[in-house]
């Protein structure tokens, strides 16, 4: 059985930390932040951590990270 390829879409969009979470970019940064609030503003600079239920299909789609 050849050996599954990691899904690129899903590679540049989470990350694995080395204690197995699995973060991602909060959406919507690119532009209309001027009508946020600060703290919204500092909120969407952080990385959100992934909910348990989405955990395990994002580790099927990368493998190898």
């Amino acid at each position: 059985m050849p050996k599954m390829k990691t899904k690129q879409a899903i590679a540049k969009r989470f990350k694995i930390t080395k204690k197995g979470k699995i973060l991602k970019r909060t959406g919507g940064q690119d532009h209309f932040n001027a009508r946020e609030s600060g703290r919204v503003k500092r909120n969407k600079r952080r990385d959100k951590q992934i909910a348990k239920a989405d955990q395990k299909n994002i580790k099927r789609l990368m493998p190898y990270n």
